[in-house]
């Protein structure tokens, strides 16, 4: 009740000040997930681009966009409670989400049957956009399992030169996706899965899945993990002797938090790379310069090399300004009208990309898998790339 007190209050105050009603882009993500850089990163990169958009007259003649954020704690009750209220809101168009795959899954019935278009910058799981839904109310400026299965076969071949492998997945819809992904992978190339182990959020180790992994053969691990399990696998394996010291590769949940931080030192004594979409590093095309110059201005983020969960912050800037541009296009609030317009947008030179057709009808994923490349850690935290992206 005081929640909802509130945001009508905003609303009213919102309005009264710029003379014209706001248009809104509702933010549901994990702000409460304790050790989460996520969803503070894609409230960051959505806020650079509604800026933008509204300094240069905001949308449908002159109304502001504005962002009304939620914290579902990364517990999909919440975020099912918390999409029912936003989609009661008068001039609301969208839904972003946060980092938290299963979320998305979990949602789908209920996105599809209040009409409204559900924004994801940041979930990989594939039936985020790959389900039976029509016409589909979700659309993704991320990445999904399904490319990220073979680039994990491609760079343990092409850098270990390994032939078997061994994967540690949560006990999820994520996990389940990955597991698909990898098993595909591997079919079609000259690599063995050793074996799958799963766990669950929370599990306080991971090392005898890992050591039953090694022991079946695999020459390197692949992690799908978020920050907490993920640091609490490499401080286990930096304690190992360094010949049972497998390299690892991560999926990018452990740059949606503070894995660094909560590896320490470990992580220096383990081969460990993880996938990525996008950095801001070596970036000198003009949306970049203009992204780093706010994010320093609005966050004193000092430069490229100090911004967290990179990722989040480009994948959520580039999806704002396509609702804007759908907004436009439908000439309307109405959410319909904005789904149906985000399947027929023109060409937008954005940060991640230049997308020549952002949306279709049967295509709801505006990257593809050529944006996928593979980063370290340096000792400071940042991100370093290590493979290139063959985006063009």
């Amino acid at each position: 009740m005081i929640k909802s007190v509130l945001t009508l209050c905003l609303m009213l105050w919102t309005a009264g000040a710029s003379g014209k009603e706001p248009v809104y882009l509702g933010l549901d993500a994990e702000f409460g997930h304790k050790t989460s850089t996520s969803a503070q990163a894609v409230l960051q990169g959505m806020e650079v681009a509604v800026e933008e958009i509204n300094q240069a007259g905001g949308v449908l003649g002159g109304r502001p966009l504005e962002i009304l954020v939620r914290d579902n704690r990364s517990i999909t009750a919440v975020g099912l409670d918390n999409l029912r209220e936003l989609s009661q809101i008068p001039g609301l168009v969208a839904v972003f989400g946060g980092k938290f795959s299963p979320i998305y899954i979990e949602s789908l019935p209920l996105v599809h049957e209040l009409g409204i278009p559900l924004m994801d910058p940041w979930g990989s799981a594939d039936l985020i956009t790959d389900h039976h839904y029509r016409p589909s109310f979700t659309f993704r400026l991320s990445i999904k399992d399904a490319w990220v299965g073979p680039a994990f076969v491609r760079f343990a071949r092409e850098h270990y030169r390994a032939q078997r492998l061994g994967v540690l997945l949560p006990n999820t819809a994520w996990g389940r996706s990955n597991k698909s992904a990898l098993e595909n992978a591997v079919a079609s190339a000259s690599v063995q899965l050793v074996g799958h182990h799963w766990y669950n959020w929370g599990d306080a180790s991971l090392i005898q899945s890992y050591q039953q992994l090694r022991n079946a053969g695999a020459q390197v691990i692949v992690l799908i993990a978020n920050e907490t399990e993920g640091s609490v696998l490499v401080k286990e394996v930096a304690a190992l002797p360094a010949e049972q010291r497998l390299p690892i590769l991560s999926h990018w949940g452990v740059t949606g938090g503070n894995f660094h931080k909560m590896s320490g030192d470990a992580l220096g004594k383990v081969d460990f790379a993880v996938v990525q979409s996008y950095s801001f590093l070596g970036q000198d095309g003009p949306a970049a310069r203009r992204v780093l110059n706010a994010l320093k201005r609005r966050y004193g983020i000092a430069s490229a090399s100090f911004v967290q969960s990179p990722v989040g912050v480009a994948h959520a800037y580039d999806l704002t300004h396509l609702v804007a541009r759908a907004v436009n296009k439908a000439g309307s609030t109405d959410k319909v009208k904005v789904r149906d317009a985000l399947e027929t947008l023109g060409s937008y030179d954005g940060l991640v990309r230049r997308l020549g057709v952002p949306f279709t009808r049967t295509r709801h994923d505006a990257l593809s898998s050529d944006v996928l490349f593979f980063a370290r850690y340096a000792m400071d935290g940042q991100l370093i790339p290590i493979t290139k992206s063959k985006k063009k």
